[in-house]
């Protein structure tokens, strides 16, 4: 094992972080959807893949025009915006949308139980409703809901607050370096083969029995691939957390299934949740979150939605995470030019003890690493490991290797806490799995 703790080796240069990176880091750290305040769906049929290689007819929302997606598109709009949506029906049977948490009023199609829907084969169906409230939300199909949201009639809505998207509600505790969303489903592959066939009239919803589980459309490990692989035409969107040290992730959790909750577990650090249905958890106006809690699993529950914080910076681990050695100066501008100063200086160093600029925690800073590394034939390296113990450092790894951390990130799995959901029909890997991927200072990030 090379001695990681020269500051030569611990930051890579940004030019061969771009060009190694790969689907790692190349996800985005931002939601994808569509913005503004008129919208024209259509609700069409076609086929997703799984990661086991697998193929399943899926009914789902998409932009007019454009292929069917599973999940639909995430609708994002302003707090207060009038919003306007048409739904086209292309499907064999009629459907409809419903928005839960929002008064709304529509126009055209046919009286349904709970909505007005379209009709089969090109009916079209047109909903309002004021964006009164920020937060996170779903719609969904209406219109024989316990099957037509197994078909893949589900989407999320995203309500910006007037404070601005930066901040999950109007308060300024909840303002968030990076958003994530993370929307679970299931499938029953049994029902979906029905549907296919012409069966849809004959489901019995009773014997619902799933085996494929979904984080925005996709199983692991394709979730962790890019936004918009052309390999998943139909499952566009991506669940790749990743954030730099001392940021504030948002994750805006939905359960878009039917009948399962989800028990998704955060590894690295707690989680805090500040809101519930699209309203902050708060004691009275003005208060902020104060009534959030923390846990490190929480279930995700079958049409909710709720808002989490999570974030890392490596306090009290009692060594120092970036192998800085004791007496040696590190200038900030080797991560960023504009960065003055040596990392924790006094001058540049906060009262509860970060690094302004590089949010390192300063009392950990020159520690060592508080075990002995054992030799590389006695290690077991997983395919995230970089070779180093070290944020942002690099070293020897076995030849054949797959060296998926160019970047010499920490990655902490994020998953399901029941087993059967880590599969796609009963094969591992796949299902509800994802890694936080915590990534040095000087890697860029999109």
């Amino acid at each position: 094992m090379k001695n990681e703790k020269s500051k030569k080796i611990m930051w890579i240069p940004a030019i061969l972080v771009v060009l190694l990176l790969g689907w790692a880091t190349g996800a985005g750290a931002t939601i994808q959807g569509i913005t503004g305040t008129t919208f024209n769906l259509e609700a069409k049929q076609d086929y997703i893949v799984t990661s086991d290689g697998d193929s399943f007819l899926m009914w789902g929302y998409c932009v007019a025009g454009t292929r069917m997606q599973y999940p639909g598109p995430t609708l994002i709009v302003n707090q207060g915006a009038t919003v306007t949506v048409t739904l086209t029906n292309q499907l064999p049977v009629p459907t409809s949308i419903v928005f839960p948490g929002h008064r709304v009023t529509a126009t055209g199609g046919m009286q349904g139980l709970l909505t007005w829907e379209a009709a089969a084969g090109g009916g079209t169906v047109t909903y309002r409703f004021t964006a009164s409230e920020p937060g996170t939300y779903l719609y969904r199909s209406g219109t024989r809901a316990d099957l037509q949201v197994e078909m893949g009639l589900v989407g999320a809505i995203v309500v910006r607050p007037a404070m601005g998207a930066s901040y999950a509600y109007n308060h300024a505790d909840t303002a968030f370096d990076r958003e994530f969303l993370l929307l679970l489903t299931e499938m029953d592959p049994v029902i979906h083969r029905q549907v296919e066939v012409g069966g849809y009239a004959t489901v019995d919803m009773t014997a619902y029995f799933p085996t494929n589980w979904f984080i925005n459309g996709r199983n692991f490990p394709d979730d962790m691939a890019e936004n918009f692989v052309p390999w998943l035409p139909t499952q566009p969107y991506n669940f790749q957390p990743i954030m730099h040290p001392g940021e504030k992730v948002l994750v805006r959790e939905i359960g878009g299934g039917v009948l399962n909750s989800h028990p998704f577990h955060y590894h690295g650090n707690d989680f805090e949740v500040i809101s519930e249905d699209g309203r902050m958890l708060s004691s009275a106006p003005g208060a902020g979150p104060d009534l959030a809690w923390k846990a490190t699993t929480r279930r995700v529950m079958p049409g909710k939605t709720s808002d989490v914080f999570w974030t890392w910076t490596g306090e009290e681990l009692g060594w120092d995470v970036y192998g800085h050695e004791p007496g040696v100066d590190y200038p900030r501008a080797d991560i960023n030019p504009g960065w003055p100063g040596n990392i924790c200086d006094p001058a540049g160093t906060d009262v509860n003890g970060f690094d302004i600029y590089t949010k390192e925690y300063c009392p950990d800073h020159g520690i060592p690493f508080p075990v002995v590394i054992p030799p590389k034939d006695s290690l077991t390296f997983g395919q995230f490991y970089s070779g180093s113990p070290f944020l942002g450092g690099a070293g020897e790894l076995p030849a054949g290797h797959p060296a998926l951390n160019a970047g010499g990130g920490f990655f902490y799995m994020w998953h399901s806490h029941t087993e059967k959901e880590l599969t796609s029909n009963d094969l591992w890997p796949g299902g509800l799995v994802s890694f936080m991927i915590v990534q040095h200072p000087a890697v860029p990030i999109p």
